[in-house]
């Protein structure tokens, strides 16, 4: 069964709708989308165009499964074993059937989603594709060499089936019905899998089916068909010839030709006449769609791959529907995996557009430049088609409006612009869409050179003692509206981040300033991010701090100064005691050295480093055989690295003097 039937009444309001759409641009469409499908096969597929659902008849499962019109499951109608064509009623009310395995006609309630009738058409009789016509509801049936077509009349009391009602023994199997609402009294017919194709147009106004044409095509392994809405040709997809072809109801003569590629296997028609041509083709387009009695498509579509094949999803037998005001088509594919998904198509009654973009490479502030580019699609443009303009930068990074660039003849346009600000400037330009042409944009970038300012920062390299307050002060040349400078300061140290400590508006001389306690080595970074005619920039000033540092002796007998200096005196049998105090930083060691005076020269007695105790002190003894009458001297250093970090300046104490005596 491929039908698709929509009221009188929605067929008018698409066409009516169509003609107001031609005066104005319409609204961009939503991107074409995809989702997956808890289906083990497909049937076919209907889309319900006032519940805005679509249906899709799942034969292995024994299952109809219902989705919205993004795709979504929203339910599922079970126990209907070999369930393969869908009809639906003409107020899309009533979704109907045909289930071979339950040899009967399943009636379901589109709005309930649920089984509401069931029609037994017979033992062995296996219906599969319905379709309305002629007041009735026609449907294929039968198994091998028993093909035939009957009919379901549900308009008296009590329903009515009627078997073999094609006399002339047409058809090898269950043929697939088709029909449309412009000729309630025509159906077409033909058998899936079948090589060489029959085709037959029945006449079944009467409520009886009169064969009125009939033919043996060229065509083979026919997969799909579907009558035009006003009913005068039916179209064919046949797995060969390699194009989708149409014939004349009225005696089933070649008619249009639409090309498309190896090997077709899906159509649906539009309510407008559109026709959707599939194929199942891993490297070539998958979807064709034309004007009726066209033979340019107005648009393709390609489908992605998702499975782990080289080609791409395949569109499944059959596996076409439009919705019935046209605004999507969707598609059931299927992947090298055997996952199956619903896609669904937008736009697909519009041609295809493309909008470019040429702005110069590079351009000076403040000087005007001219951007041309075109809006290319199949047809012409409606008189007086004007595209929205975009331009994006520094100071609009939102986008500012400008005057919209008017289309010529052939999609091209023109338009100047002056830019105000400096760096990247993109220019985009949207076209709406229209009733043949969907929506597309397009841009390109000018690169506009700004100027540089100065940005300084002082104290950089400066050595200071633990705990000096250093005010580090940035100072800003000229700019355009930007005034603002941030101040980070950073001291070094894994434990320390870097931190944002001041942000503001540089005074009237230009200086921002911010006071660091120096009790590390710290870089301090001004940064100016720039406006729209001066660039960004970034300066910055490392100073560096000294530790404290003290050592204390003790153990001595006096003190007494030797010349100008101060030493301490300690009997040769006593150990001087040395107490360093340092600042703590985790790991931490200081440096003890040792100096010996010798004929009026100061020389290297040794040195060991010391770890600190988390108090910051450290307690040394001097041991062994003390010689006496050597003046000598200690001290304790912190140096950078080998003390056991780098987060302070190198720092040496001041020297300690004392000397041995007897």
């Amino acid at each position: 069964m491929r039908t698709r039937r929509i009221s009188t009444a929605t067929s008018l309001a698409v066409l009516f709708s169509s003609v107001v759409l031609v005066g104005g641009a319409a609204n961009p469409a939503a991107a074409d989308s995809s989702k997956v499908l808890p289906a083990a096969s497909v049937g076919d597929v209907v889309a319900d165009g006032v519940h805005k659902r679509v249906f899709i008849s799942d034969p292995t499962s024994g299952k109809v499964l219902a989705t919205d019109y993004s795709g979504n499951v929203v339910g599922t109608i079970p126990s209907l074993p070999g369930v393969t064509g869908l009809e639906l009623s003409a107020d899309s009310g009533t979704l109907y059937a045909g289930v071979r395995g339950a040899d009967a006609i399943a009636a379901i309630d589109t709005s309930a989603l649920v089984e509401s009738a069931r029609y037994a058409t017979g033992a062995n009789t296996k219906p599969a594709y319905p379709a309305l016509a002629g007041g009735k509801l026609w449907f294929g049936y039968g198994a091998a060499a028993e093909g035939n077509i009957g009919s379901l009349d549900l308009s008296g009391a009590e329903p009515v089936i009627t078997l073999d009602q094609e006399p002339n023994r047409t058809w090898y199997a269950a043929p697939t019905l088709a029909s449309a609402p412009g000729a309630p009294g025509t159906l077409a017919a033909g058998i899936e899998g079948q090589s060489p194709t029959q085709l037959a147009v029945y006449d079944v106004a009467s409520g009886t089916a009169t064969r009125t044409a009939q033919i043996s095509t060229d065509g083979g392994n026919l997969r799909d068909l579907a009558l035009s809405p006003d009913g005068k040709q039916v179209v064919v997809a046949s797995g060969y010839p390699y194009h989708h072809q149409a014939y004349r109801t009225s005696d089933l003569t070649p008619g249009t030709t639409y090309p498309s590629d190896a090997y077709p296997n899906a159509v649906d028609i539009a309510p407008n006449g559109t026709v959707a041509a599939g194929i199942d083709g891993s490297y070539e387009p998958d979807v064709y769609i034309y004007k009726q009695d066209t033979t340019k498509p107005i648009r393709t579509y390609d489908f992605p791959n998702t499975g782990t094949s080289s080609g791409s999803d395949l569109l499944v037998p059959a596996g076409l529907a439009w919705a019935p005001d046209t605004s999507r088509l969707f598609a059931v594919t299927e992947n090298s995996a055997g996952v199956r998904s619903l896609r669904v198509l937008t736009d697909a009654v519009k041609s295809a557009t493309t909008v470019t973009v040429n702005a110069p490479s590079k351009s000076a502030l403040n000087k005007k430049l001219t951007v041309t580019g075109r809006v290319k699609s199949a047809g012409a443009f409606p008189a007086g088609s004007k595209a929205t303009v975009t331009r994006t930068d520094i100071e609009s990074p939102k986008g500012k409006t400008l005057p919209s660039a008017t289309l010529k003849s052939d999609g091209s346009f023109s338009f100047t612009d002056t830019p105000t600000a400096g760096g990247q400037v993109t220019y985009k330009v949207s076209y709406a869409g229209d009733a043949s042409h969907s929506a597309a944009s397009g841009s390109d970038k000018v690169a506009v050179p700004r100027t540089v300012t100065s940005l300084t920062l002082n104290h950089n390299k400066a050595l200071y003692s633990y705990g000096t307050d250093v005010s580090f002060t940035a100072h800003l040349g000229k700019t355009y509206k930007n005034r603002t400078v941030e101040l980070w300061v950073d001291p070094f140290g894994p434990d320390k981040p870097n931190k944002l400590v001041k942000t503001g508006k540089v005074n009237s001389k230009g200086n921002l300033s911010t006071t660091v306690d120096m009790t590390r080595d710290t870089t301090v970074t001004a940064i100016f991010k720039g406006d729209g005619r001066y660039i960004s920039k970034k300066v910055t000033s490392t100073a560096f701090a000294k530790v404290k540092v003290s050592t204390s002796v003790a153990k001595q007998y006096k003190t007494a100064k030797i010349g100008k200096t101060s030493y301490r005196y300690f009997h040769k049998k006593t150990n001087p005691v040395f107490t360093t105090t340092m600042t703590y930083y985790k790991n931490r060691a200081h440096k003890l050295s040792l100096e010996i005076y010798y004929q009026g020269k100061w020389y290297d007695a040794g040195s060991q480093y010391f770890k600190l105790g988390t108090s910051g002190k450290s307690i040394v003894t001097l041991t062994g055989t003390h010689d006496t009458g050597y003046r000598m001297r200690v001290r304790a250093s912190y140096v950078n690295g080998t003390s056991g970090d780098t987060v302070n300046s190198t720092t040496h104490g001041a020297w300690q003097y004392f000397i041995f005596t007897k």
